[in-house]
């Protein structure tokens, strides 16, 4: 043990870190932790006196940014599936849009497919059917004509409407030619010529005494009017789906309100 003591001593002696001018190192000053200390609380006392002073409104906000992020960064199943829908829906209006312009793939066609678009529109359809009213003798004739004229009417009112509410732009940004601005037919949702020739082709259907090669024949037309419109990159694919929808509920409406025959033949007598 007396010999351990004096080796234990001279270690000490030899450790560098014992020397003055290294005990700094080893042991940190009370100064310094105490000023840190010191400027921790003054910091949060000042922090605190904010906090009070700040208004009710920036406390609210202050709140509700971590809601509102986590919304943003955790979307609902309903929300991821509507976003995946509606990128698949203007990939795939993009892709079909095979005429949208003449450096297309099909580009040459384009003025065909405009014409087969022109067959939809209104206003050729109004024009016609005043027309044959004119020229019509029968009662029946002129009652199924003035109920199409009132669906015609109706279609470019309510489709109108709707692109009103909906504003939503077509897959290329074209610009709508003059029969559609004088039908109002200037946004993509929905799709008015599809919904005009869904119409047209139902109440043919129902109201015209046809054989069975010119009913599909009046099918296919409606069909390749509503598809025409995304070919060209005027609609959506969900555009033209809708506008079929809403020809159809349209023409379900034409037959609630029904015009007879009386009816009918005084409007003819006014006008």
């Amino acid at each position: 043990m007396p010999a351990s003591q004096p080796r234990s001593r001279a270690r000490d002696r030899n450790n560098v870190l014992n020397r003055a001018e290294f005990l700094s190192l080893n042991q940190p000053l009370k100064g310094n932790q105490e000023s840190r200390s010191s400027s921790r609380k003054q910091s949060g006392q000042a922090g605190a006196a904010g906090a009070q002073n700040s208004n009710p409104k920036e406390r609210r906000q202050s709140q509700q940014l971590p809601e509102e992020d986590c919304m943003q960064l955790n979307p609902s199943f309903k929300g991821i599936a509507f976003n995946s829908l509606l990128a698949i829906d203007i990939c795939m209006s993009k892709r079909l849009g095979v005429c949208a312009n003449r450096a297309s793939s099909w580009g040459g066609a384009r003025s065909m497919i405009n014409l087969l678009g022109i067959t939809g529109h209104g206003i050729p359809w109004i024009a016609g059917t005043l027309i044959c009213l004119v020229k019509s003798s029968t009662l029946a004739g002129q009652e199924v004509l003035m109920n199409l004229l009132l669906a015609l009417l109706l279609d470019i009112m309510i489709v109108a409407g709707l692109q009103k509410l909906a504003k939503r732009k077509g897959p290329y940004d074209i610009t709508p030619g003059l029969l559609d601005y004088l039908t109002m037919d200037t946004y993509a949702f929905p799709a008015g010529h599809a919904s005009r020739a869904a119409m047209l082709s139902k109440f043919f259907l129902n109201h015209l005494v046809l054989a069975i090669p010119l009913r599909i024949l009046l099918v296919l037309w409606a069909l390749c009017v509503g598809f025409s419109r995304v070919m060209i990159g005027r609609h959506h694919i969900t555009d033209v789906l809708s506008g079929f929808v809403f020809g159809y509920l349209q023409f379900r409406l034409v037959e609630l309100i029904w015009m007879s025959s009386n009816t009918c033949q005084m409007l003819i007598s006014i006008w």
